[in-house]
């Protein structure tokens, strides 16, 4: 059983097992537990519990309301929710520390926790508790875009998502037509949400301290979203559009397999040039050039 330590003056009903700000007890707790972070799952712990609370203020979430928290790891994020009276739903693919935050904050009212891959498992959270109100998370910088296209795809889409990214990728989201980071990912996020990027973290406030910087974003859900946001054949699309940034959209659409007639007529119709390059079009212009496009298997 872990012990239940909270940090001095630390006067809350809800247990902390350890001081999260402090990398050399997270450490030591972790390995009497008997194991250890894996550089697979790019498992990263923020130690300043300033931050943590900023990031959690972002969020905007009710007590009471469902909040899911992709990647918890040792649970200081997951600490913060519970506080804030937040029904928790945990998703963490490590073993070792979906063990950990089971043992420290399994017995509070409204925690779950879903062991696994996040892609794989969040289905399982709709059908015992339904769509969260919100989602948020500090990603693993080698999933971080399969997760968030999850959500979208998926249809989960809650109104308003925080996650702590890598500052690379966190540029890509937030990217605007015709700039080096604008791509295909962007167009993903950018249909369904606004995209804000809040603030960086920089590598001090990590424990182990990555070699990049982050930065926390907050994706609202749009007003207006496009209506074909989310829909795997638009994702699809889009890839084929960016495929090469230097061809133009009829050359990257005629190596996804369509014909120079198909393209030429959409275009028409959508009252773009196929002499563009995908990067010049906003997510609005490309869902326009998809819906005139015949579908493709």
């Amino acid at each position: 059983m872990l012990a239940s330590v909270s940090p001095p003056g630390d006067q809350s009903p809800i247990p902390s097992p350890v001081d999260y700000d402090s990398p050399k007890e997270l450490g030591a707790l972790l390995e009497r537990l008997g194991f250890a972070m894996q550089k697979r799952f790019g498992q990263n712990f923020l130690v300043a519990g300033a931050q943590r609370r900023r990031i959690l203020s972002l969020l905007e979430a009710e007590a009471g309301s469902r909040v899911w928290e992709v990647g918890p790891g040792a649970g200081a994020m997951t600490r913060e929710a519970l506080l804030a009276a937040c029904l928790l739903s945990t998703f963490e693919i490590d073993r070792g520390f979906a063990s950990f935050v089971r043992d420290a904050y399994g017995a509070v009212p409204g925690f779950e926790l879903y062991e696994g891959d996040f892609v794989r498992t969040w289905p399982q959270a709709i059908a015992a508790s339904g769509k969260p109100a919100r989602v948020f998370g500090n990603l693993p910088y080698n999933a971080a875009g399969a997760i968030i296209a999850a959500l979208i795809e998926g249809g989960v889409r809650p109104p308003l998502m925080v996650f702590t990214v890598q500052k690379e990728a966190a540029q890509r989201m937030a990217a605007h037509p015709s700039t080096k980071n604008y791509a295909a990912f962007t167009v993903l996020c950018q249909s369904a949400y606004t995209v804000k990027l809040a603030f960086d973290l920089p590598p001090g406030v990590f424990w182990p301290q990555p070699r990049v910087t982050s930065t926390v974003v907050v994706m609202r859900e749009r007003k207006d979203p496009i209506p074909c946001a989310g829909r795997k054949d638009f994702t699809n699309f889009t890839r084929a559009a960016f495929s090469s940034r230097r061809k133009t959209l009829r050359n990257n659409l005629k190596s996804a397999g369509w014909t120079d007639e198909q393209s030429a007529a959409a275009a028409q119709k959508a009252g773009l040039s196929m002499d563009s390059r995908a990067e010049a079009l906003s997510p609005e212009e490309l869902a326009a050039l998809f819906d005139c496009l015949p579908i493709r298997g």
